[in-house]
């Protein structure tokens, strides 16, 4: 898909000064200080909510969030967008790029926003007399007009948004550590279900714990109605 400066998915109201503002205070919070990538972070997030003509920050989980970095720019799209990881609606996909992907989970329509080349020098010449770069940067990221500051492109995922949010309630444990996998996240793998770690994928190996004071359970419990959260009435315990 070819993106175009005419894509009719930009149809919403611009944010006002007002509110940039108060998003950024609200980004600064997080930091102590306000810093440029959170104030790109902050002008994406309200170009998104622009260009899927969504309000944003939400209150509810339409609007997902695939960042391309951590740090101080994934704070400003939680702060502008209200998605946050802790609530299932913002992901890190570590590319190391200050951009990201903004889905309308409802329509399945996505963009993705990143800075333009140009807009670090045009955010320079645009407060000359800053005390440094940095703040220069800062300074010029909330004046700068958004089509200069920002490069928005219609894209269609590569992955199932469906099975990406999964369903609530759905729980499993591993065959073979005994852990409790949520979110569909298990491995059916030669008749056994499996966590990602125990398939081959864990970012950590397990070290000798002994002598470290470390508590370690003498064996693990595998009775179905303790791994699955199940009370005694039939309902499955949300914890």
């Amino acid at each position: 898909m070819t993106p175009t400066r005419s894509h009719p998915m930009v149809v919403a109201l611009r944010p006002t000064a007002e509110k940039l503002d108060r998003l950024l205070q609200a980004s600064a919070a997080l930091h102590q200080h306000l810093c440029p990538r959170q104030v790109l972070g902050v002008r994406m997030g309200l170009a998104a909510g622009e260009a899927l003509s969504l309000e944003v920050p939400r209150q509810d989980k339409r609007l997902l969030v695939f960042v391309e970095t951590d740090g101080c720019a994934a704070d400003g799209v939680s702060a502008a967008t209200g998605c946050w990881i802790g609530r299932r609606t913002l992901r890190i996909m570590d590319f190391g790029k200050v951009a990201a992907t903004f889905v309308d989970s409802e329509t399945a329509t996505a963009v993705r926003i990143h800075p333009h080349p140009d807009s670090r020098l045009r955010a320079l010449a645009l407060v000359p007399d800053a005390k440094s770069r940095w703040h220069a940067m800062r300074d010029g990221y909330q004046r700068l007009p958004v089509e200069q500051l920002l490069i928005l492109q219609p894209v269609e995922l590569r992955l199932d948004l469906e099975a990406l949010i999964s369903r609530a309630g759905i729980r499993a444990n591993c065959d073979r550590c005994g852990e409790e996998i949520i979110n569909e996240r298990e491995v059916l793998r030669a008749g056994q279900t499996l966590c990602r770690g125990c398939a081959g994928a864990a970012y950590y190996v397990v070290c000798d714990t002994a002598g470290i004071g470390l508590y370690a359970p003498a064996e693990l419990s595998h009775e179905p109605s303790l791994a699955a959260g199940v009370l005694e009435n039939g309902r499955e315990e949300h914890a």
